[in-house]
């Protein structure tokens, strides 16, 4: 059983899957709207999203970008178009995966089964501690030396990836794979997010604690030496 927000603006579909995920013990919430869609995102946080590209107030991938400023909730697109470049362009925006339209309930079903057990990872999601810097995945907090910080979604998705790593050095090519969801970039919005994650550790570049930068490779955190 999972909780599923399904944004779909056709009530035959919404009629359709939430009648078979329902009868697969999933617990379904429905929008017609990406705005509603966000809203119930926020009152009613799902496990997993099926976000349906042709809204009629926003355009699917505006929507799409909307949810990941504010969720890194596994979002399955559902899309009319089988072009591979536009798959493509959606997954490095920060969909999970996709369904084409036309798409079967059971097919559906799947791909959130698929796509739930990918990110349960096979048990529960530890409690990440590097020295006296504690990282919780689960409940997307962290803390330093006993006390909460205060972290943006993109500076708490780069701090926990670099936290799983302690000791090992991630490159900014990785890093925009995996944090940012794309596949080329800029590397000054990493140098950025890494100077704003420093500055809530209470650190500089010229005198790190935690986070250092190996020139011409990328970035590691480790303890305090």
């Amino acid at each position: 059983m999972a909780r599923v927000l399904l944004v779909e603006d056709d009530p035959l579909v919404r009629s359709a899957v939430i009648s078979d995920l329902s009868g697969r013990a999933h617990a379904v919430r429905t929008a017609g709207t990406a705005l509603d869609g966000i809203r119930e995102l926020s009152s009613f946080p799902p496990e997993v999203i099926v976000l349906d590209l042709g809204l009629p107030d926003l355009d699917g991938r505006q929507a799409l970008r909307m949810m990941r400023a504010v969720s890194s909730t596994p979002v399955i697109i559902a899309t009319a178009c089988d072009d591979e470049a536009e798959v493509v362009r959606l997954l490095n925006a920060g969909a999970d995966d996709y369904v084409v339209k036309p798409f079967s309930c059971e097919h559906l079903a799947a791909r959130i089964t698929a796509l739930l057990r990918r990110t349960a990872g096979g048990g529960g999601i530890p409690v990440i501690r590097v020295g006296g810097l504690e990282v919780d995945v689960a409940r997307r907090a962290a803390s330093l030396d006993g006390a909460a910080l205060s972290l943006s979604r993109r500076e708490f998705d780069l701090l926990a990836y670099l936290a799983a790593r302690p000791g090992e050095v991630v490159s900014r090519r990785d890093l925009l794979a995996e944090v940012w969801h794309q596949s080329y970039g800029d590397d000054q919005t990493i140098d950025v997010h890494v100077s704003w994650l420093r500055r809530k550790l209470g650190e500089t570049a010229a005198s790190p604690r935690y986070i250092r930068t190996v020139r011409g490779v990328g970035v590691l955190l480790d303890q305090p030496e």
